[in-house]
């Protein structure tokens, strides 16, 4: 998947600056398709010249000028025409599986620390999304729509995370027994 399609998904959501995009993704779809600011607004850039997007200019008190990027029908055909298409599985490349199966060749203990770090980075994310799912979908019995989206790829996440969480805290027992026997 291409940049494009997040960005085409997030507009259609709500229309923004290239700022407020970029302040989307670091707080909600950049969980799931992380993107630098330069990355977005190349993208954006890239998409006003296919036609997928239009930027109209609005005037701000004491600032400059901002663009802010709606989804024009091409893109809103695009859009629909990728939605359609099949998606590829995920491909794993999981850098700390690569170090769990090397680690009798190194330093088992770091192997072992790397382990419970990435432990608590995963714990962290989950809080995070358990949190927005708190703020944001409190009876998630009664969404539909696109909240009913939104509240489904906030599940995945959740259960990834807490799949994480389980399989580091699998690693790590099995990594202590081993080292003490």
């Amino acid at each position: 998947m291409s940049l494009e399609y997040a960005i085409l998904v997030s507009l259609q959501e709500r229309a923004g600056s290239g700022y407020e995009l970029a302040r989307r993704f670091d707080k909600s779809i950049g969980f799931f398709w992380g993107a630098s600011h330069q990355q977005i607004y190349r993208s954006l850039k890239r998409m006003v010249e296919l036609g997928w997007v239009t930027g109209d200019a609005v005037a701000q008190e004491k600032r400059p000028d901002k663009k802010v990027y709606r989804v024009s029908e091409a893109g809103a055909a695009e859009l629909a025409r990728w939605l359609a298409e099949p998606a590829d599985p995920p491909t794993v490349r999981n850098e700390l599986s690569v170090k769990i199966r090397g680690a009798s060749y190194g330093e088992v203990a770091q192997v072992l620390a790397e382990v419970g770090r990435h432990r608590r980075l995963h714990a962290e994310r989950l809080a995070i999304y358990r949190a927005i799912e708190q703020r944001d979908f409190p009876d998630p019995t009664r969404l539909s729509g696109q909240s009913l989206h939104q509240f489904l790829v906030l599940r995945g996440g959740i259960r990834t995370e807490q799949s994480m969480v389980d399989w580091c805290d699998e690693v790590i027992g099995a990594l202590e027994d081993d080292s003490s026997a």
